[in-house]
C-alpha cells in the first residue's frame, strides 16, 4: 500500500479518521475472529478426546481375546545354548528338556593358495565348474575375470548357490586367498577349475567348515531343521539356537508358565485408559468453582461418560465366579476414576483366572465386558460413522464457514477503505482550491487598499 499523507489542505488526520472509521466497521470480522478461536480450541478438545478414547481402546486390546489375555512366560535352566520366545499357543504348565546338537551350518572353503594381487590378470580363462548339491554349473571366466577380483565377481553374480569373496591373512608377500561359502545349510559344493593360460592357479580348496542342518533332541524326539530358528519343534515357542550343548546327552530344561505379572498390568492398564477418559470429560465441567471446559455442556460427552460408568458397574452372568469389574479389585473415586486393589487383583489372578478370561472376554457366544468396552469405544472413535467424527466435522465446517464470511468482509472493506481515502482526498483538494482562492482575493483586497493609500 503507498504511503498516505493527510490532512495537508485541512490540517485533520484523515488517516487517523479512516483508521477509526475502519476498526469500526471491522468489529464483526472481529466477532467472527473470537468465534473461531473458539472453534478452534472446541475441535481441539474433541480431538484430544478421540486420543484419549483411541488410547483407552489400545490399552485393552489384549483383554477381549482369552489368547492374548493369557500371555505366557518361558523359564530357561540355562541361556548358554538356545534362547527361546513364547505366543500365546504355547501350553502353559509345559515343561521339555532340549539339547542342541548341532547348529545349521553352510559350508566354507578357502583356497591353499596365497596370491600377492586381487586384481592382476594372473589365473588364466577357461571355466570353474562348481557341483553344489549334485547339480554342476558352470561359471566362465573371461579375459576381463581372470583376476581374484574377476573371478569372485564372476562366482557372485552366476547365482548357483555358492558365494566368493577375498580375504587378507596378513602373509608378508601373498596374503590374499579365495574363500567359497554356501549359501544354503546342509548343501555340500565343490569346484574343478579348466582355467589355462595363467600365470598362477587357483590350486585346491579346504573345507573349514561343513555344511549341517540344525539338529536338537526335545524329550528324546530328534529334530532337524534348515535354519537355527526353530518355531515348530515346540509348540507355541521359537528357539534360537547359540551354540551346541558342551556335553553330549546334555539337556537344558525349558518351562512354559502363564505370566501373572504381564496379565495384571493388561488388566491394570484398563484402569490406566477409563480414568484418562473420565478426567478429562469431568474436567469439563465447572467443579468447585472452578472455571468450566470449552466442551461444558455438550451433551455427547457427558453422554459417553455416563455410559462408561454404566458398563462399568453393570454386571456380566456367566459361569464363572466373577460378574463385576469390581471383583478385580477396581475401586471407584469420589471423582469417577478407579484405584486397583493390587491385593484384590493378585489373589483373583493367581486362583481363578478361568473365571477371569469368562468375565472379560465372555463365554458361550455372549460377549465379555472388556469386549462390550471395546465395540463401544470402536463406535465412537469410528474414522466415518462415530460421533466424535460427526462433532468434529461439524465444527470443522463452521470454521470453514467462517473463514469464508471474513474473507467477503475483509475484500468488501478493502474497498470500502478505498472508497474512503478517495473521499478525503477529494475533500482535501477542494478545500485546497477554496484555499488559493481565498489567499487570492485576500491579494487582490490588499492591492485595491494599496493603491487607494496613494
Amino acid at each position: 500500500m503507498a504511503i498516505q499523507f493527510g490532512g495537508l489542505s485541512t490540517g485533520l488526520d484523515t488517516n487517523s479518521i479512516i483508521e477509526q472509521l475502519m476498526n469500526v466497521e471491522r468489529m464483526p470480522i472481529v466477532r467472527y475472529e473470537s468465534d473461531k478461536t473458539w472453534l478452534n480450541n472446541k475441535l481441539k478438545a474433541f480431538n484430544t478426546l478421540d486420543g484419549l478414547l483411541k488410547t483407552f481402546q489400545s490399552s485393552i486390546s489384549n483383554l477381549d481375546d482369552s489368547d492374548s489375555l493369557l500371555q505366557r512366560s518361558v523359564n530357561l535352566g540355562s541361556k548358554d545354548f538356545f534362547d527361546a520366545t513364547v505366543s500365546s499357543s504355547a501350553i502353559p504348565g509345559a515343561a521339555y528338556n532340549v539339547e542342541v546338537v548341532s547348529l545349521a551350518k553352510v559350508q566354507k572353503s578357502i583356497s591353499d593358495t596365497n596370491f600377492a594381487s586381487k586384481t592382476d590378470p594372473s589365473l588364466g580363462t577357461g571355466t570353474l565348474t562348481f557341483t553344489v548339491g549334485g547339480i554342476n554349473h558352470d561359471v566362465t571366466i573371461a579375459s576381463t575375470d581372470n583376476s581374484l577380483t574377476g573371478i569372485a565377481d564372476a562366482i557372485n553374480t552366476a547365482g548357483i548357490g555358492v558365494n566368493a569373496s577375498i580375504i587378507n591373512d596378513g602373509t608378508a608377500t601373498t596374503p590374499y586367498r579365495l574363500v567359497l561359502t554356501g549359501e544354503n545349510v546342509a548343501t555340500d559344493f565343490s569346484m574343478t577349475s579348466s582355467l589355462t593360460g595363467g600365470t598362477d592357479t587357483l590350486g585346491t580348496f579346504t573345507v573349514t567348515q561343513s555344511s549341517s542342518r540344525a539338529h536338537i533332541i526335545v524329550d528324546s524326539t530328534d529334530i532337524y531343521a534348515d535354519s537355527n530358528t526353530l518355531s515348530e519343534a515346540i509348540p507355541g515357542v521359537t528357539l534360537n539356537l547359540l551354540q551346541a550343548q558342551l556335553v553330549a546327552g546334555e539337556t537344558t530344561s525349558l518351562n512354559v508358565s502363564l505370566d501373572t505379572s504381564a496379565i495384571k498390568s493388561t488388566i491394570q492398564s484398563f484402569a490406566t485408559g477409563y480414568n484418562g477418559v473420565i478426567s478429562f470429560i469431568t474436567g469439563q465441567s465447572a467443579m468447585d468453582g472452578g472455571d468450566a471446559g470449552i466442551l461444558a455442556g455438550d451433551s455427547g460427552i457427558n453422554t459417553i461418560k455416563r455410559h462408561l460408568q454404566n458398563m462399568l458397574t453393570s454386571p456380566f452372568e456367566n459361569s464363572g465366579v466373577l460378574s463385576s469389574f469390581s471383583e478385580l479389585g477396581f475401586e471407584t473415586q469420589r471423582d469417577g476414576t478407579l484405584k486397583v486393589n493390587d491385593d484384590v487383583l493378585t489373589k483373583v489372578v493367581n486362583n481363578n483366572i478361568e473365571s477371569v478370561v469368562s468375565l472379560l472376554v465372555g463365554e458361550n457366544g455372549k460377549d465379555g465386558l472388556a469386549v462390550q468396552f471395546n465395540d463401544y469405544l470402536s463406535s465412537m472413535t469410528s474414522p466415518t460413522t462415530g460421533m466424535l467424527k460427526g462433532r468434529k466435522d461439524s465444527t470443522t465446517t463452521n470454521i470453514a464457514r467462517i473463514d469464508n464470511r471474513i474473507q467477503m468482509m475483509e475484500t468488501r472493506l478493502e474497498k470500502r477503505e478505498e472508497y474512503l481515502r478517495k473521499q478525503f482526498t477529494a475533500m482535501e483538494l477542494l478545500v485546497g482550491q477554496m484555499n488559493a482562492q481565498s489567499d487570492y482575493l485576500t491579494q487582490q483586497m490588499e492591492s485595491i487598499s494599496n493603491l487607494r493609500k496613494r
